[in-house]
């Protein structure tokens, strides 16, 4: 069996999309180090937001098109929290 492996490590963000919606929430990032590898180093078309807040209230998920996207800011620039963690999942 082949095992893959997950980790959760949400990182907030605010971000803007083409046509001038902002929104906050939370991204995981994953295994990569910083949110901007989700935009660099991986060639999944989507970024999935959990948590948002936009201007026409809030949702748990949003689902966007990276070619949508104008800006990402990250919020939090810290380190792992301990709740984060690495699963083994196995295909």
């Amino acid at each position: 069996m082949e095992k893959d492996i997950f980790k959760r490590d949400y990182r907030s963000v605010n971000l803007r999309t083409t046509d001038g919606s902002t929104f906050s929430g939370k991204v995981n990032i994953g295994l990569k180090q910083r949110v901007s590898d989700l935009f660099t180093k991986t060639e999944d078309p989507f970024i999935v937001l959990i948590n948002v807040k936009g201007l026409e209230g809030s949702g748990d998920v949003l689902i966007i098109n990276k070619n949508n996207i104008v800006w990402v800011e990250p919020i939090d620039l810290g380190e792992p929290k301990p709740e984060d963690r690495v699963l083994t999942l196995e295909t």
